[in-house]
């Protein structure tokens, strides 16, 4: 019996957020032990591609699929675009991109972490520790960041809460494919 492709679309909003200045709070304590951030340089296509898919396979992350590997890795490689990673003894949990490609601003491009380490209290770790540090690490004017309606449930409020505005909406589809 072949097997039969049913195609969806999936309709969701994005919600584009903006930060101009630093905020006043101080990089979190660390809810878990054995918990470490590495900045990673010269990170293997491989590396990223496997945490984008552990993390993004539940909040339908494609829009790198869409790309290139050459040019995903030139992304990866800039010297503008810092790799940072989450780790539990030894094992990446997750993972966030500061990219500075523009002048005086930063997208906090992908951020997130893995299934079993949400709700331990690491989200508002990492996500206020990838703001500060995107503050921090290079003179900027703005910080800017992506997130829709597939995304955690908890990820607007959250960026929210840590000072970030909505700036405006897009309302969007995605086509998914499923195999009956």
């Amino acid at each position: 019996m072949p097997i039969k492709k049913k195609k969806i679309f999936l309709k969701y909003r994005v919600t584009f957020l903006e930060m101009d200045s630093r905020p006043r709070y101080l990089y979190p304590p660390l809810p878990i032990k054995n918990v470490f951030l590495l900045e990673s340089i010269n990170v293997p296509l491989w590396y990223f591609l496997a945490l984008y898919k552990e993390i993004g396979y539940r909040y339908e992350w494609t829009d790198i699929y869409k790309q290139s590997s050459k040019n995903l890795e030139k992304f990866i490689q800039n010297k503008n675009v810092n790799f940072f990673s989450l780790f539990h003894k030894g094992s990446p949990i997750g993972f966030f991109i500061l990219d500075y490609r523009i002048l005086k601003v930063c997208e906090l491009s992908y951020i997130g972490l893995t299934n079993k380490y949400i709700g331990k209290g690491l989200g508002k770790y990492i996500f206020q520790t990838a703001i500060l540090t995107a503050w921090d690490k290079r003179e900027i004017k703005k910080l800017k960041v992506n997130t829709c309606s597939l995304d955690h449930r908890a990820a607007l409020p959250l960026y929210q809460k840590l000072g970030f505005k909505p700036v405006y909406f897009k309302d969007k589809k995605r086509m998914k494919t499923f195999f009956n």
